[in-house]
């Protein structure tokens, strides 16, 4: 029986991302650092280190991105630029170079989490907000501050060899790619559904992503998929009201909700394949109740599931709703199971040949030594929907110090998340050397 096409581009784009990357690596000599990155790495590294400072200072959540937006618009334009607001506070800018070439676009993110900090620097946030109806601290807890300081710097080279430039470059400060909060949209969706590559089609995008389990000095990258799709859902356990003192008189929603949460276990444990692919379901909050001594009606609980196999993907959302209903009708209570499939990322998947194509280019800038391929990655990213439309390429570079061991450093999304930031230089390095040597014509 044939694979559904996802099914077969999953299980053979890893092998063939290997064969092309080793075939290409093999075929010639790392490449040297151009001396123009070099150069720019050392006129602008103050900058960066102070821009990302002062965004991670004053983080915003997720569609609330207006000074970090404000503030980019206002570098582009004293470049010389013409920047456009789109998806709410979206910020895109084409860079013209003086010779014919390609065209090609680079991506950051500008949005913070709903995370109190407890880093101890000196420019940590102090920055509250509300979430899901909540007071909460706002971080730049998974590092898409370095995303935007970084592309500002290459923005910023870019522009001072736009004359030699052959091609031209479309710089994406993206907002919400953490997620919009419901019910409003926003991220990279937001900004394809606005026509973001309408009249400038890339041929190629390219991001980055500071990452924690990644050393610094060092960068991860594979061919094919590299991060896994995501999917949001919320489930609704509903009972009956009742005295903490009689529960009998009740039906109670908290018990339901409790075995519907262990019982959910077995969807990957016991339901799913993960021998073949990894699949991940994960509740993240849960909140039902308000008073010790009274049993409520209802308990609502949200999570996320990752896969990478579209047929696994509905057959976790099968097993979900089924593990939900009749959980929840053992206790004599129900359930009612949403899953967004419609807001949820696909699965990062770089492209196997641009991939190999530009291996070299990051070997360039930390070595061959410190570049290799990571396993996959459970996290997700809505760069993916880009990598639907275009071939893409995206790596993770090392944001965790010398002497730290990346496995029990605190995490992205970690209140305690601490970014080295050698990882600005070596971001802005590789990102500035992937684009000269795409446009320049680097050899397939």
């Amino acid at each position: 029986m044939p694979l559904p096409s996802g099914m077969l581009s999953v299980r053979i784009l890893p092998l063939i991302a290997a064969l092309a990357i080793a075939s290409h690596a093999n075929a010639q000599e790392t490449p040297s650092q151009r001396s123009e990155v070099t150069a720019a790495a050392q006129r602008l590294d103050a900058k960066i280190t102070a821009w990302r400072r002062d965004f991670h200072a004053h983080p915003e959540l997720s569609n609330r991105e207006e000074r970090t937006s404000a503030k980019v618009v206002e570098h582009l334009r004293a470049l010389g630029l013409e920047p456009v607001t789109m998806a709410r506070h979206g910020v895109v800018a084409i860079i013209t170079g003086g010779k014919p070439g390609p065209k090609i676009a680079l991506r950051a993110d500008m949005d913070a989490l709903p995370v109190t900090e407890q880093t101890g620097l000196p420019f940590a946030s102090k920055a509250t907000s509300t979430y899901r109806g909540e007071n909460v601290g706002v971080m730049h807890a998974c590092g898409h501050d370095a995303h935007t300081g970084i592309l500002m710097g290459v923005a910023e080279a870019l522009v001072a060899m736009k004359d030699e430039l052959p091609g031209s470059v479309m710089l994406i400060f993206q907002p919400a790619e953490e997620g919009a909060p419901p019910p409003e949209e926003g991220g990279a969706a937001l900004m394809l559904k606005e026509g973001l590559f309408k009249d400038f089609k890339p041929e190629a995008v390219f991001g980055l992503h500071v990452f924690s389990s990644v050393q610094a000095g060092q960068i991860a990258v594979r061919g094919g998929p590299l991060m896994a799709a995501s999917d949001r859902f919320a489930i609704k356990v509903s009972g009956r009201q009742t005295h903490g003192s009689a529960p009998w008189n009740g039906i109670d929603p908290i018990v339901a909700a409790a075995d519907l949460i262990g019982t959910a276990q077995t969807i990957v444990s016991r339901r799913t394949n993960i021998a073949r692919l990894p699949a991940v379901v994960t509740f993240g909050a849960i909140k039902g109740g308000i008073r010790y001594n009274i049993i409520p009606d209802d308990v609502e609980m949200v999570g996320t599931i990752r896969t990478f196999d579209p047929a696994m993907r509905q057959q976790v959302f099968a097993d979900l709703r089924n593990v939900a209903a009749h959980t929840a009708a053992a206790h004599g209570a129900t359930a009612q199971t949403d899953i967004y499939e419609n807001d949820g990322n696909p699965p990062t998947v770089n492209d196997p040949a641009l991939t190999a194509r530009m291996l070299p280019s990051l070997q360039a800038v930390v070595g061959k030594d410190n570049v290799y391929e990571p396993p996959l990655q459970m996290g997700s990213e809505d760069f993916s929907l880009y990598a639907l439309e275009v071939p893409s390429l995206f790596f993770f570079v090392g944001s965790t110090g010398k002497g730290i061991d990346p496995a029990t450093a605190p995490s992205n999304h970690s209140p305690k998340f601490l970014l080295d930031e050698s990882s600005l230089d070596i971001g802005f390095r590789s990102l500035l050397q992937v684009t000269l040597d795409y446009l320049h014509g680097a050899a397939p």
